[in-house]
């Protein structure tokens, strides 16, 4: 048996919103297994903020640029958000993106070793003299390439980045309208609830199953359909799994711009407008320190300490 740390607790209850002693109970259910504790909170639905899972946690800018029909997005994290907003820091990862898509480097490690430009031989070499100039931790987090016709979309200054390549062709993309309906989706993406995938098919059975197992403990738990048979619960099942594709799925998604229209039904609209078919291919979501854990200053601490009062 696993030994449940208050701070374990804590974490948990930062992570879902529920209750203290919910929290350990569910720990101590799955013998202190994170991922598991959250999915029992969920089934018992007691988890108040699904969302805070993927919150953003850390400081920094996410940034986009395209050159031709290639586009890359990248996320550079800083310690504040001072820094995040310094022009040098912002010039910075605008000159590592040129470097992104003239050379397109499979990994972060491969992008380091490239030269940033005459002064400074590398990219990591540039990447330290920062650290050491500013005074702050940074890091190049992530990125990708995308080749192909896209938008693109910058939310807060480098809160969220967006890049959406579509499904179309070179004369239907060249006419006027579509890019004002590309950057429709791109705004979709990065206002509304984020979706993990374009559509129902690009959905993992694995994920599917997952997500049905939890709707059958959550109708069990409710006391008014203990007494349900099996088959009832299924078919409330399969009702309820309609709100997880309108969730998870894009063109499921209502529009942010008229919520009569689901994104699927727009874009079918704009076809029939452009004379060409317009569907999205694919989509990236970078969401500025997503999953990353912020630090917390501890201001009345050191405080104490500055007294002696600690």
């Amino acid at each position: 048996m696993a030994a449940i740390t208050a701070k374990m607790v804590n974490e948990l209850r930062t992570k879902t919103g529920a209750g203290m002693m919910d929290c350990k109970k569910a720990l101590v259910e799955t013998d202190g297994n994170f991922d598991e504790a959250i999915k029992v909170l969920r089934e018992k639905g007691l988890s108040k903020a699904d969302k805070k899972a993927g919150r953003i946690a850390a400081e920094g800018v996410v940034d986009v640029l395209t050159e031709g029909r290639t586009t890359a997005i990248i996320e550079v994290n800083a310690e504040t958000d001072f820094v995040a907003k310094n022009e040098t820091f912002k010039t910075f990862v605008r000159n590592i993106l040129k470097i992104i898509v003239e050379n397109k480097p499979a990994t972060v490690e491969e992008l380091k070793t490239l030269r940033f430009n005459d002064d400074f031989e590398t990219v990591e070499a540039k990447l330290k003299d920062m650290i050491f100039t500013i005074g702050e931790n940074m890091n190049i987090r992530r990125f990708v390439i995308v080749d192909g016709i896209t938008s693109t979309y910058i939310h807060g200054g480098g809160v969220a980045g967006v890049i959406v390549k579509f499904d179309v062709d070179e004369e239907t993309a060249s006419k006027e309208g579509f890019a004002e309906a590309a950057k429709n989706i791109c705004l979709q993406i990065a206002a509304g609830t984020p979706p993990t995938y374009v559509k129902r098919d690009e959905v993992p059975e694995s994920v599917l199953a997952e997500e049905k197992e939890i709707l059958v403990a959550q109708i069990k738990n409710d006391e008014r359909n203990a007494t349900k048979p099996d088959a009832i619960i299924a078919k409330m099942v399969e009702g309820r799994i309609g709100k997880f594709y309108e969730r998870a799925c894009l063109v499921e998604q209502p529009y942010v711009k008229d919520d009569s229209l689901t994104v699927g039904k727009y874009l079918e609209q704009v076809s029939k407008e452009l004379g060409g078919k317009v569907a999205v291919d694919s989509f990236v979501l970078y969401e500025r320190g997503e999953g990353l854990e912020k630090r917390e200053d501890d201001f009345a601490g050191e405080i104490a300490k500055l007294t002696g009062k600690a």
